[in-house]
C-alpha cells in the first residue's frame, strides 16, 4: 500500500466515525432541546414525580426551565426517569 491509497482511506474512514457518532443521540437531549427550541411545555417524571415546565437552558448536567407556578426549576438531568413533550 503506498500513501496515494493510504490518505483516501483515512478520510473515509474519518468520515464514517464522525457519521455514525452523529447518528448516535440522546432521545432525552432531544425531547429538552424541542422544548427549548419550539417553545413547548414538557412533562418531567423524576422519581414517582411529575414536573411541568418550559425548557429555558440546557447543559450536560441540569435543566432549567420555568413554569406557571415557579419562576426558575433546576433538575439534575441524571434524575430524570422519563419526558413527554406536550
Amino acid at each position: 500500500m503506498n500513501r496515494r491509497n493510504l490518505f483516501p482511506m483515512i478520510a473515509g474512514l474519518a468520515a464514517a466515525t464522525a457519521t455514525a457518532s452523529a447518528a448516535e443521540s440522546n432521545p432525552l437531549m432531544d425531547i429538552l432541546s424541542a422544548s427549548m427550541k419550539e417553545k413547548k411545555g414538557v412533562t418531567l417524571y423524576v422519581k414517582g414525580q411529575q414536573i411541568g415546565m418550559l425548557v429555558t437552558a440546557l447543559d450536560n448536567e441540569f435543566v432549567q426551565g420555568r413554569s406557571q407556578e415557579k419562576s426558575k426549576i433546576v433538575i439534575r438531568i441524571s434524575a430524570i426517569d422519563g419526558a413527554a413533550l406536550s
